[in-house]
């Protein structure tokens, strides 16, 4: 059983999809926009995106760019488009596969199960060192965060920067530096950094007023630290 984001418009493809995937017993969301699915995907956690191309509000292509921003999760193409230069403009981007419409519903079970299978293998490392910074225990090659025994439903941007911190406990980090290392951008908006540090603050029970373990010093930058 796999959890998944439909993310399309025709809402008669979209039923059809929501119901066949329920009845393979997977867990499903839908959305009808770009937007509404990259708010999904930042506040919950999908095994699988189905992305229709076109969208009302704008292009899936460009929809999967802003998506690999915030999240590997594996990403399904569904198009009517049969152009191969854009099918592998839309791999290099970062789709994982991709089906042209119309396809049947045993197709897509087929390519979702390839997916999640190259996801899964993906994921069987071998066991790495755990950060610890208090009650948090940071796995990098599992991609795991906890918070007093409890796992954090964190998206990909997210994660990334509490381990890019924890490996740097009780030090400052300056905003370039995280632009640079977590964002890999050589510059950017600083607004950027504060809504993730905000939605990051949200999962672990703290406010920038009244900080646990994510402290900002104004003008300098961000650390990482247990509780006093």
């Amino acid at each position: 059983m796999a959890s998944v984001l439909v993310v399309e418009d025709d809402q008669f493809v979209r039923s059809a999809l929501i119901r066949h995937l329920t009845e393979a017993s997977h867990t499903v969301r839908s959305v009808g926009t770009a937007l509404e699915a990259l708010r999904e995907v930042a506040h919950h956690r999908f095994d699988v995106v189905i992305l229709d191309l076109g969208l009302p509000d704008l292009d899936g292509s460009e929809a999967l760019k802003m998506l690999r921003g915030i999240t590997d999760v594996p990403v399904i193409i569904a198009t009517a488009r049969d152009d191969e230069a854009e099918i592998v403009r839309l791999l290099n981007d970062g789709a994982d596969d991709y089906l042209i419409k119309p396809f049947s519903v045993e197709h897509l079970s087929a390519r979702m199960a390839a997916v999640l299978r190259r996801a899964r293998a993906a994921g069987a490392e071998p066991p790495s060192r755990v950060l610890r910074v208090g009650g948090l225990a940071i796995d990098p090659l599992r991609r795991q965060a906890e918070l007093d025994g409890a796992v954090l439903d964190l998206t990909r941007r997210e994660f990334d920067l509490l381990a890019f911190l924890a490996e740097r406990p009780g030090v400052v980090v300056a905003r370039r530096e995280l632009l640079a290392e977590v964002w890999q951008q050589s510059y950017g908006d600083d607004q950027t950094i504060d809504v993730h540090l905000s939605w990051l603050r949200r999962k672990l029970g703290e406010t920038a007023a009244n900080p646990r373990y994510l402290h900002t010093l104004r003008g300098v930058g961000v650390k990482l630290e247990p509780p006093r």
